[in-house]
């Protein structure tokens, strides 16, 4: 890892890092919810009950809540390039999931999975920042949360699948895998922009706790916590309802709520585009909050599987589509600097942690 001492430009060198915060959103996106699909398995496997198998998500959940605001000090303390490359292998560790010889091994896993999410989002923001023009960072924005998106669609839909074929075990692995890659590439290529955020003392608590008590920072971090509570508990909970209550099979119950994040994707780059165009901040608040509560009644109350596919499309939209106007709002706002850029999305990475920790 290499730090580039240079004027503030914007080089192409930023299609690199692009790249590679892209890569680390898939990572997180792969292993977020990849094993719901396959709990039943787990359950069976290791002969747990259905509350201790949900600790695989919650604990994941909690760790991720609990590291995120101190992940935005870690950024200013020990320096950007060495906590992304840690956090992302952490992440990677997922891979020893095909190795675990227990529960409590691959709930070790899952804990360092979870670390690995908390500190890698607040250190994303400076990132951005300090590579790319700012109506670039709220495109940058967008795509990282598509490419999460994604990730989670592709692990939900085809974990099941997978598992079928290689084992539960082996497909959990495959999934963790790519954190070992990326965490490699960004020791090779990773890099950051002059002195910036390089190791120092850190921000004071004093500035941490000025940026906390911003009443736009308040509202935003309450509202971003309320949907993923509502997306967590649904994304957890619906494959199994529909398995055992609607009587689908695995797969497709799978294929359904992998739809949420696979909407997801199309949604939050709309999301990305629009306040290009728009001046407006609260539409792109309002309306998607109104779609989720749609969406997120109707995924279990509707009967016909024709109106619940509707309403995981309303759902999906509304989860995803504020969030690249959520993340590049406190960039706006009046002395923000990068440290503290990295305390506020420490802030939703903690609050809403919790929130998706209670929620399943």
């Amino acid at each position: 890892m290499t730090t580039l001492q240079t004027p503030q430009t914007y080089s192409r060198y930023r299609l690199v890092i692009g790249g590679l915060i892209l890569a680390a959103h898939l990572t997180i996106g792969l292993n977020f919810f990849s094993v719901s699909p396959v709990l039943p398995l787990i359950i069976d496997d290791f002969g747990i009950s259905r509350a201790t198998a949900g600790l695989l998500v919650a604990l994941a959940l909690l760790m991720h809540a609990f590291f995120g605001l101190p992940g935005g000090w870690l950024v200013a303390r020990f320096g950007l390039n060495r906590v992304y490359a840690v956090s992302w292998l952490l992440m990677g560790a997922s891979v020893l999931t095909a190795v675990a010889p227990n529960f409590t091994s691959l709930l070790m896993v899952r804990v360092a999975y979870g670390i690995g999410f908390g500190v890698i989002i607040p250190a994303t923001g400076p990132l951005l920042m300090q590579w790319f023009r700012p109506k670039e960072i709220v495109l940058m924005n967008g795509l990282d949360i598509a490419v999460l998106s994604l990730g989670v669609a592709l692990s939900v839909s085809t974990a099941a699948p997978l598992a079928d074929a290689v084992g539960w075990e082996n497909s959990l692995g495959i999934f963790g895998a790519t954190g070992l890659l990326g965490a490699v590439l960004w020791v090779l290529l990773g890099r950051t922009r002059g002195s910036a955020l390089a190791p120092s003392t850190g921000i004071g608590l004093g500035e941490v706790w000025g940026v906390l008590r911003n009443r736009t920072i308040l509202l935003l971090v309450g509202a971003d916590c309320l949907v993923f509570m509502q997306y967590t508990a649904l994304t957890s909970w619906l494959p199994t309802f529909y398995n055992e209550v609607r009587e689908m099979t695995l797969n497709q119950a799978g294929f359904i709520t992998g739809l949420l994040p696979l909407v997801g994707v199309f949604a939050v780059l709309v999301g990305g585009v629009l306040p290009l165009r728009f001046n407006a901040r609260r539409p792109f608040f309002i309306i998607p909050g109104l779609f989720v509560g749609i969406g997120g009644l109707g995924s279990f109350l509707l009967g016909s599987d024709a109106w619940i596919y509707v309403a995981i499309v309303f759902l999906g939209i509304g989860s995803w589509s504020y969030a690249p106007k959520l993340l590049s709002l406190p960039m706006e706002l009046p002395g923000i600097t990068q440290e503290k850029v990295a305390v506020v999305w420490g802030a939703f990475v903690t609050v809403s942690g919790i929130g998706m920790f209670v929620s399943p």
